[in-house]
């Protein structure tokens, strides 16, 4: 049986909205500071409180890959500060049995003052190891990072993207047996987002604990198992990954797309009023090689117009890959009720290389473009086996396509 290794029982998180704290002799410097300044009045204080958890409780067991799932708000990053101890709940308990590296802000364990080589050192014995142990992953470190070049010059100098790429590279290869990563990833590129999520992936198969928090719904599908779903600052569920994904698309799809004037353009002869995308693995989980459904609903001002749907696929470039006509090889009637569904079924499977794509979606009658919403939707394609022979989609290129290879040998 595993054993937990985190066991979060009752946690709550509150604050005085407005308020000043005075937790340390720098806060308290600070506020005597403003006093003098302002004549010796007292600061402005607030009686409304914000609870950014309220009664959180929930067990990680050791070598659990977990997701941290929840809105904006929802208070993801402040159970991650409370189980990194860089700040304490107002009530509850949460115990870690074994060594914690987060990356939870920018900067975060880093002093500014001191140069990435010695920051390097300082994390580790702040994890409680000896220098022998850090000079052995020394060289590791230093290369995932690829800031070498700016290893001997202090760390305030270095832009938020090199800071992350030190931060992370530390935090994953000093070995801790848990491992907690913010959303301060996407401060970084793309490639080397790939390469974080791949480390932490090579991090959970050796047995060690993950928690993630991400928006990023394909890569928390595809990193981890196990998740916890927040909202409000409650947990409202706990389970398999792909049921806390697809609770978090169910609820945050509710409202989602309500297209304003800013974001379309056309006549409003005919407006859409919500667009889907499904697979087999569920709503808005993409996948490489798997079936895909887009459901477009629409509002018309009258019946039997005869309505035309298009949809545009665009990479992360703002290229467009893929158009999509209502009118080419259709099934669907010459004319509309006043308000329906129509659904885009790919015949084959979805041929998109993993990478972030968006959509547009436009209505035409008779010619006119009677709307056209600009990134209706934007959705991440996760990597999947389009080929069916167990080999992963390659990250060159934006269109898979099966073909088959064949050798004509010639004599000489």
């Amino acid at each position: 049986m595993a054993q937990s290794i985190i066991s979060a029982r009752n946690i709550s998180k509150r604050y005085r909205l407005g308020a000043t704290h005075h937790d340390t002799l720098r806060d308290r410097i600070t506020y005597s500071l403003r006093s003098v300044a302002s004549g010796g009045g007292d600061e402005k204080t607030s009686d409304e409180m914000l609870w950014a958890l309220e009664d959180v409780s929930f067990d990680v067991d050791q070598g659990d890959v977990v997701g941290v799932v929840g809105r904006n708000g929802a208070g993801k990053s402040t159970l991650l500060k409370i189980l990194s101890r860089i700040t304490e709940p107002t009530s509850g308990e949460l115990p870690v049995r074994g060594r914690l590296a987060s990356l939870v802000e920018v900067g975060t364990g880093f002093h500014p003052e001191l140069t990435g080589r010695e920051n390097i050192f300082l994390n580790g014995a702040i994890l409680g190891m000896k220098q022998s142990e850090v000079r052995n992953k020394f060289d590791a470190i230093v290369a995932f990072s690829e800031v070498e070049k700016f290893l001997d010059t202090p760390i305030k100098r270095y832009s938020s993207g090199m800071y992350v790429r030190l931060a992370f590279a530390v935090a994953a290869h000093l070995e801790p047996e848990i491992l907690v990563v913010d959303e301060v990833l996407a401060v970084g590129d793309a490639q080397f987002q790939s390469k974080c999520l791949g480390k932490m992936g090579e991090v959970a198969r050796e047995g060690r604990t993950v928690l993630f928090v991400s928006h990023n719904m394909a890569a928390v599908s595809a990193l981890c198992r196990k998740g916890i779903l927040l909202e409000g600052g409650r947990l409202t569920k706990a389970g398999p990954i792909e049921e806390i994904v697809s609770a978090y698309v169910t609820n945050t799809g509710k409202g989602a797309h309500q297209f304003t004037a800013k974001t379309r353009a056309g006549s409003g002869l005919v407006r859409v009023t919500n667009f889907e995308v499904s697979s087999t693995r569920g709503p808005n989980v993409v996948v490489c090689g798997a079936k895909m459904v887009f459901t477009i609903s629409y509002e018309a001002e009258k019946a039997d117009l005869p309505i035309q749907f298009v949809v545009g696929v665009f990479d992360a470039f703002n290229v467009r890959v893929l158009y999509l006509d209502s009118q080419v090889d259709s099934t669907l009637p010459p004319n509309f009720t006043r308000r329906g569904k129509v659904r885009l079924e790919f015949g084959e499977e979805f041929s998109l290389n993993p990478g972030r794509f968006s959509i547009n979606i436009g209505a035409r009658v008779r010619g006119e473009l009677v709307d056209h919403i600009k990134q209706a939707m934007v959705f991440d394609v996760q990597e999947g086996n389009f080929f069916g022979n167990g080999r992963m989609a390659s990250d060159k290129g934006t269109i898979l396509y099966r073909n088959q290879w064949q050798f004509e040998p010639e004599n000489i």
